[in-house]
C-alpha cells in the first residue's frame, strides 16, 4: 500500500529538538523525502532522513540552502528560541534575536520555497506558533511572545496570498511541551505552577503536536488554511 505522502519532499527547522525530531520521523514514516535542518545538524539521518545544517535567521545561508535542496513540498518552520525576559529586562541583542530566529526564518524559508510549491500547485506549510502569543506570554518573555505573535499574522498573510494555489499554510500553537524549554528554561516551582492550571494535569508531549502536523500536511487536511490549531490541554479556551 502505498504511503499517503509518497514523492514528496519536506524541510523541517529546528530538527535537533524534540517536536522537530519527530516530526521528520513521522513524514519519513508517511513517506516524505525529509531534509532535517538544523544550526546543529550533525547526526540527523534516519531512513528517508538527511541532515542540513542552517542557520534559518541567515537569509543569504536560506537561499544557498534553496539552491542546494531544489523544490520543496512541505515546509514546517519549526526552529525557535525561547527567553522569558519581559519587557525591561529584554536587551536590544535580544530582542533581535529572538525575532531573527523564530519569525525572520520562518518568512526567508517560505519566501524561498513558496514560488515552487505554486508552481507545482501542490503545497503545505506549517508554522509553529505558541500558546504565549493568545495570552500575552505566562512565562514566556516579551520578545518570544511577539515573534510568535508574528508568527499567526504570517500564517494568516501567507495562507491568504495562496490559497488559490494549491497550497495551504496552517499553524500550531502548542503549550508547555516537554522540551527542553520547560525541562532546562523553567525552574521547578515555575513547572508545578503551571501544572497546577493546566486542566489535564499534565505537559504536552513532542508526539502529540506532531499528530497535528502529520494531520494538517496530509491529503485529508486540503480544505484547511489560515488556521491555528491549539494544542495546550485545556490551559486556554477560544
Amino acid at each position: 500500500m502505498q504511503k499517503p505522502l509518497t514523492g514528496k519532499t519536506a524541510l523541517v527547522t529546528g530538527a535537533a529538538g524534540p517536536i522537530g525530531w519527530a516530526a521528520c520521523q513521522v513524514l519519513a514514516e508517511d513517506g516524505c523525502d525529509v531534509i532535517a535542518a538544523d544550526i546543529h545538524a550533525e547526526g540527523l539521518e534516519g531512513e528517508n532522513i538527511r541532515a542540513l545544517v542552517l542557520d534559518v535567521s541567515d537569509p543569504d545561508a536560506v537561499k544557498a540552502a534553496a539552491g542546494q535542496v531544489g523544490q520543496v513540498d512541505i515546509l514546517v518552520n519549526n526552529a525557535g528560541v525561547l527567553s522569558n525576559h519581559k519587557s525591561a529586562g529584554t536587551t536590544a541583542d535580544e530582542w533581535r534575536r529572538v525575532m531573527s530566529v523564530n519569525l525572520d526564518g520562518a518568512f526567508y524559508l517560505s519566501q524561498a520555497f513558496l514560488p515552487g510549491m505554486r508552481e507545482k500547485g501542490w503545497g503545505r506549510i506549517i508554522n509553529m506558533a505558541s500558546l504565549a502569543m493568545k495570552v500575552g506570554g505566562i512565562t514566556a518573555g516579551t520578545a518570544y511572545t511577539t515573534s510568535k505573535g508574528g508568527m499567526a499574522a504570517l500564517t494568516f498573510s501567507l495562507a491568504r496570498e495562496v490559497a488559490a494555489e494549491g497550497v495551504t499554510v496552517n499553524a500550531i500553537a502548542p503549550a508547555y511541551v516537554m522540551t527542553p524549554m520547560v525541562s532546562e528554561q523553567l525552574t521547578e516551582e515555575q513547572r508545578q505552577k503551571i501544572l497546577g492550571d493546566i486542566p489535564v494535569g499534565r505537559f504536552c508531549e513532542p508526539e502529540e503536536v506532531v499528530h497535528a502536523v502529520r494531520f494538517l500536511v496530509s491529503p485529508l487536511a486540503g480544505f484547511i488554511t489560515g488556521e491555528i490549531i491549539d494544542i495546550n490541554g485545556g490551559l486556554h479556551f477560544d
